[in-house]
């Protein structure tokens, strides 16, 4: 595709990037990640206000989350057709719109179709945002760049509870929606202002058969994870992650062989970028695993109160704050590979300290414990968000970013869904003496079993880090000669 240019002919803002640009497409995500499961403390009062059982105001997260992963590829297409400005101006407006609907909702109805065109809106922002700001930034700047980009999806877990339960309790749930307006309005006005006006290509065809196989792969997939997680996972959920493997498979096939695909998939010729669909995509299941974990643990497990549960969660949400600054320094200080390596090394050690916790165990110990895996969590998704792009094409960018983003949102979803699935086979194991090593009647060991088997899971992240090259990245982390390159010149010298 070629794409149009401005008179000068080079895109608008390309060779340098705009902080301010960065910030907005951040803030734009952090609404959008904070929606997906701001809901879940708001659960009771809107089942009470809808007189409807508490298990069914679920479709409302369900609905709202599947429409993001399966509107995705057709934004991408979206962006390049006629013009990721106008498009990211949609997506706010779009979002903005439905959340005023979703406040205003009367019935269970009307709020679950309200957070589907939510979603709509979410699923334009996540792709095109990012678009928008790597369009604009050379290598050099990528890692700053990026380190705007990752905190919504740090920070939106973790807050989630708390804003959802604050809102609620002194407000009323639909605050949780209203406080979208003078965000999305606030959001749009800066658009129109800093987001470079580029033209789109009228010419680009959209792949409808790709599009279809994609969408009922992500889809199907989501559902089978959504049946994992529940209480009742089994044929079903397996037959729904059979099928949307089997779509996929289908799409994978088809976009080879076609002249206009959806997605240009020799992006996966990078190694770089294949690290996010293998490695990247095992670190950021068992991170989202932790979220759901933790809160569980402290309640179910500990006996705490919902309030004690969210303030030790918090904690995450300082190591993710604390060390951002320093995020960028340890990869340019020593590269990609030794960074990944570390933090998912440091993140399968902490979760391993968390099975060693009880009902007993001082709280200043659980917070520090919980600071040092919000730390390691944040740097490894900085070094993953920035590597995955390190050698990918400009004329790649679109594919690359819609693949990620749908990645993300699957690996989301199976990480809350391996954690029900865990809970519920340590949960069954616990009920039979001497099972598992676990101890019976004690009802936080399900909890740090599970912790034990996801610090486990994230070693495979750590094998697949080691097998990186050496110098992964490296015109993304260190501008410039390579370290090999430059001791070769010094010989010469």
């Amino acid at each position: 595709m070629r794409m149009k240019t401005s008179p000068r002919g080079a895109v608008p803002g390309a060779g340098s990037w705009s902080p301010r640009l960065a910030l907005l497409v951040a803030a734009t995500f952090f609404m959008e990640f904070l929606d997906g499961t701001v809901l879940t403390t708001a659960i009771p009062s809107i089942a009470a206000d809808f007189s409807v059982p508490a298990a069914d105001v679920n479709i409302t997260m369900t609905a709202y989350l599947m429409t993001v992963a399966m509107g995705i590829p057709l934004s991408s297409w979206l962006a390049e057709r006629i013009g990721a400005r106008r498009v990211f101006c949609l997506a706010i407006a779009t979002f903005t719109a439905a959340s005023l609907l979703c406040a205003l909702s009367q019935d269970l109805t009307m709020l679950t179709l309200s957070r589907v065109l939510q979603g709509a809106g979410g699923a334009m922002m996540v792709p095109v945002g990012t678009l928008v700001v790597l369009r604009g930034t050379p290598k050099k700047d990528l890692l700053r760049a990026t380190a705007f980009l990752v905190w919504p999806g740090l920070l939106a877990p973790v807050l989630a509870p708390l804003v959802g339960g604050a809102l609620t309790t002194y407000l009323s749930w639909h605050w949780i929606f209203l406080v979208n307006l003078p965000l999305g309005l606030a959001a749009f006005l800066a658009a129109l202002r800093l987001v470079p006006a580029v033209g789109g290509d009228s010419t680009r065809r959209l792949d409808w058969l790709g599009l279809a196989l994609t969408t009922l792969g992500v889809g199907s997939l989501l559902v089978g994870l959504e049946l994992a997680g529940g209480r009742d996972a089994g044929v079903q959920a397996a037959a729904g992650i059979a099928a949307g493997l089997l779509f996929l498979s289908a799409a994978v096939a088809w976009m080879r062989r076609s002249s206009t695909p959806l997605f240009n998939l020799t992006v996966f010729g990078a190694r770089t970028f294949r690290a996010t669909a293998t490695g990247g995509f095992v670190y950021r299941l068992t991170i989202s695993a932790v979220p759901f974990l933790l809160p569980l643990m402290f309640q179910a497990g500990f006996g705490w109160d919902p309030l004690r549960a969210g303030a030790m969660v918090s904690a995450v949400f300082v190591g993710n704050i604390g060390i951002k600054p320093a995020t960028t320094p340890l990869i340019r200080r020593f590269g990609f590979k030794p960074v990944l390596v570390f933090a998912s090394l440091a993140s399968a050690g902490t979760f391993a300290l968390c099975a060693l916790l009880d009902a007993g165990t001082p709280e200043p110990l659980i917070f520090a414990l919980l600071v040092a895996s919000g730390a390691f969590r944040s740097i490894g998704f900085s070094a993953y968000a920035s590597v995955q792009y390190a050698d990918v094409a400009p004329a790649q960018l679109p594919s690359a970013n819609a693949v990620s983003a749908t990645l993300v949102q699957l690996a989301t979803a199976a990480g809350i869904a391996v954690g029900a699935l865990l809970l519920r086979i340590f949960g069954s194991a616990n009920h039979v003496p001497g099972a598992a090593g676990l101890a019976p009647g004690d009802p936080a060991a399900p909890y740090r079993a599970a912790f034990v088997a996801i610090a486990v899971l994230m070693l495979l992240s750590t094998l697949d880090s080691l097998a990186l090259p050496r110098h992964a990245g490296a015109e993304v982390s260190r501008p410039g000669p390579t370290p090999a390159a430059e001791r070769r010149r010094r010989r010469r010298a």
